[in-house]
């Protein structure tokens, strides 16, 4: 029996763009496959052999009663379960059903609709089972990835950033778009690891890898108002790959309801 620790990579409902980042990683990977046993990985191998799994990487939101029974299945059988993407750790950009009525949804999209089950809500996989760790990202930094499973491996602890996206800005050189531009960004409540892209470009920060630890994003939205930026603008900002992380919603609520007291 190998001595080597069993991987169990998972999808439950996403795009598999954090699974496809894990294997663009090419070399930094076939360092990694040589350390662990990879038993369970159907993106990229048929090759699947039953749990325990010392480590398992969750990609995807709950959104069916079936997945709703399987990640407690995972739960299980995985000694340490990180979950990987914007989707398993804030339920992604699916997550835009919860503020709407999905039956409505599935009647407009479905020619048989009495076909499709599905729940109301796209929820994080951390709404349903302990997690040991989140990697942010939409999709997720491999780079990031690597580092998580190479430090597991070691028996240390992960390093990944946790600053905001505007030391990034900071660091490269970036002129702050807010600033100097007046675009609406969310870099001051992001948590780094895109390296700042979108600044780079004259865009705003879309708050791909999730909200900053003890962000103020209620703060940022009543200053981007002062800079005539309407609630209106401001819900779908919100609202995007982590709309549905506590810290964004409560925001993206406060200014839908903003929106329509203004009228």
């Amino acid at each position: 029996m190998s001595a080597k620790p069993r991987l169990g990579v998972f999808k439950f409902a996403s795009c598999d763009g954090c699974q496809l980042s894990l294997l663009d990683a090419e070399d930094e990977l076939l360092a990694v496959a040589g350390a662990v046993d990879i038993a369970f990985f159907p993106e990229a191998s048929s090759r699947m052999e039953p749990g325990p799994y010392d480590v398992a990487l969750v990609e995807g939101s709950i959104t069916t009663a079936h997945d709703a029974e399987r990640i407690h299945e995972v739960r299980r059988e995985s000694k340490f379960l990180m979950t990987i993407g914007a989707c398993a750790t804030a339920g992604g950009i699916q997550a835009l059903r919860n503020w709407g009525d999905s039956e409505e949804f599935v009647r407009a999209v479905y020619a048989h609709p009495e076909y499709i089950q599905t729940l109301a809500t796209s929820t994080a996989i951390a709404d349903h089972v302990k997690v040991d760790f989140e990697l942010r990202g939409c999709p997720i930094n491999h780079h990031q990835l690597v580092e998580v499973l190479a430090s597991l491996i070691a028996g240390r602890k992960p390093r990944t950033p946790t600053h905001a996206v505007c030391l990034d800005c900071k660091r490269k050189g970036t002129v702050c778009v807010t600033v100097a531009q007046g675009i609406a960004c969310l870099g001051p409540v992001t948590q780094s690891g895109c390296d700042a892209i979108c600044p780079s470009y004259d865009r705003g920060c879309y708050g791909c890898y999730g909200p900053l630890k003890q962000a103020n994003p209620t703060s940022l939205a009543d200053h981007l108002v002062q800079l005539n930026h309407p609630p209106a603008q401001l819900v779908p900002l919100f609202r995007s790959f982590n709309g549905y992380a506590e810290e964004f919603r409560g925001v993206g609520d406060g200014m839908e309801r903003r929106m329509k007291d203004e009228g």
